[in-house]
Formats: C-alpha cells, sequence, structure tokens
C-alpha cells in the first residue's frame, strides 16, 4: 500500500461514527426522527430539554450514517419504518409520542397509521406529494443537486469538513446557516456523505411514492403540524398546505423566519414546541383515567 493510501485508510478510520441512539430522561416516551440524509446529531441541542420532561430516544434511522444497515435494494419509507418499529419493540413501547422532521415527520405519520403514536409532532413533514407530481419532482431534483456534494464529501473524507461545503448544503436546510454550531455542521456534512441510502431512496421513492393517507388521522390521534416559514427545501404553502387540508382537525403552527431543519437555528423553540404539544396530551390522557 503506497504512503498516500496508508494515510487515508488511517484518516477514515479516524472518523466518528455515532451510536444509533441517544437515550436519556425519564417521564412519557418520546420519539425523534431525523431528516433525510442526516442522523440524530440534528436533535443533539434539543434533547437535554427535552429530557426534563420526556424518557427520550432520539434514533438514526436504517441506512443512514451510524444507523442500523439496510440493503441498498430494500431502501423504502415502508423498511425505514419497520426499522423504527423494531427499535420501538425493544424498547418495549407500544407506544410514544413522535416528533419529526421532513422524513422524520413523514415516518411519524407512518407509524401513527400503525397505531404506534400517542401524538404527532410533524415538523415541515416531507410525503405530502402523489406519484409524478410536480412537488415530488421538485424535491428528488433537489437531493439530486445535492448528491454531487456528497460524494464529493465522501471522497475527501474529514478532509471535506475543511472546504466551503457546510456554507453551501446549509443554505439548503437553514435561513440563517450562521446560527448553526459548527458540530452541528460538521456532523451535517457527514451523515450527508456517508449516507448508503442517499441515491437508493431517491429512485425508491421517484418509482414507488409511498404516499401515507394522512386523511382522518388527527381525529385518532393528537397532531401537531409545524411548518417553517423560510422553508426552501419544503415550501410550506407547497408542501405542508395538503397536510393541514387533510388534517383540518390538526394544529397548525408556523415558525418565522426559519428554514426546513429549526434545530439548527432555534433549539429552544423547538423544544418549546414540541413540548407544549406533548404536555397538553399527556394532561388530557391523565384526565381521562383519573
Amino acid at each position: 500500500m503506497s504512503q498516500t493510501n496508508r494515510t487515508s485508510a488511517r484518516r477514515r478510520r479516524r472518523e466518528p461514527v455515532p451510536a444509533p441512539t441517544v437515550h436519556t430522561g425519564t417521564g412519557e416516551p418520546l420519539l425523534l426522527l431525523h431528516p433525510f440524509t442526516t442522523s440524530h446529531d440534528v436533535w443533539a441541542e434539543v434533547v437535554p430539554t427535552l429530557a426534563q420532561e420526556h424518557e427520550v430516544v432520539a434514533a438514526t434511522l436504517p441506512g443512514h450514517w451510524g444507523g442500523p444497515p439496510l440493503r441498498r435494494r430494500d431502501v423504502s419509507l415502508q423498511a425505514y419504518a419497520d426499522g423504527v418499529e423494531t427499535l420501538l419493540d425493544e424498547l418495549g413501547w407500544d407506544t410514544c409520542h413522535l416528533a419529526g422532521n421532513s422524513i422524520g415527520g413523514w415516518l411519524a405519520f407512518e407509524l401513527a397509521q400503525r397505531g404506534r403514536a400517542r401524538s404527532v409532532t410533524a415538523i415541515a413533514p416531507a410525503g405530502s406529494w402523489t406519484k409524478w407530481s410536480r412537488e415530488e419532482i421538485v424535491v428528488a431534483g433537489k437531493f439530486a443537486g445535492l448528491y454531487a456534494a456528497a460524494l464529493l464529501g465522501h471522497a475527501l473524507g474529514e478532509r471535506a469538513l475543511d472546504l466551503p461545503l457546510h456554507s453551501l448544503v446549509l443554505k439548503t436546510v437553514s435561513h440563517h446557516p450562521r446560527r448553526v454550531s459548527r458540530e452541528r455542521a460538521d456532523n451535517f456534512v457527514r451523515a450527508a456523505s456517508r449516507c448508503p441510502s442517499f441515491l437508493p431512496f431517491i429512485l425508491s421513492e421517484v418509482r414507488s411514492s409511498d404516499a401515507t393517507d394522512v386523511r382522518g388521522l388527527d381525529r385518532e390521534v393528537p397532531v401537531r403540524l409545524v411548518l417553517c416559514e423560510r422553508d426552501l427545501l419544503l415550501p410550506p404553502k407547497r408542501y405542508g398546505a395538503p397536510y393541514a387540508a387533510a388534517m383540518p382537525d390538526a394544529d397548525v403552527v408556523t415558525l418565522a423566519d426559519i428554514g426546513h431543519i429549526p434545530m439548527f437555528e432555534d433549539p429552544d423553540l423547538v423544544a418549546a414546541t414540541i413540548l407544549e404539544h406533548t404536555r397538553a396530551h399527556a394532561a388530557l390522557r391523565h384526565a381521562d383515567t383519573a
């Protein structure tokens, strides 16, 4: 092996790989589900506040950086949901509060349809499109455009963190990229460039469009639909409105002046938004059983 290859191999062995979950706190169970191509690290600055009132698990999805392995030919929304259900079974959680961002919000709706939710907080949820719709094609195109940056990051390993990839990719998910801590930004780049599901999921979604039917879900489970005013990836008027129309009883709130992954820009606001919903519905459940 050449000196260059040995140096590259040592560099890759030193790359940090996160644990598949963070598990902390006491109280009613709360599961946090991250956006596509990221990891549970996006919740790192929210978890401590949530853990003051909940037993919190932030989980990395199958086929993502640090998550359980998933064969590329098996990648799909349903496979992600199956993996999360396996985790819930291992935890002994028949039901829990669910909070998810982007594809995490989509998965929260899917898990609620499977009877696993006490409440749902869906933050800028993906999946409101129909097969071959303009909305689906536009989103697939946006992620396909980011795939080149992900490939570059994968090829460079930790050296990618010294390049201006942060500013390039953060602008797609943060309205104020300078508010994002360096640690969160570094791990965002690491996760996106080490996500085996990146291209397989885009292809799977375009082929199959695993839409989740949320009509009436808000009458079965308390739903809070959280829209992000400055969301460039999933603009709320185009991608949030269909969910609001399908779930007229959902509590719809809009976070002002904030982008697609709001935990990066204002973790305290995101924690408060989740806790307000879970508190209300924990109190109602306790009142019903008193």
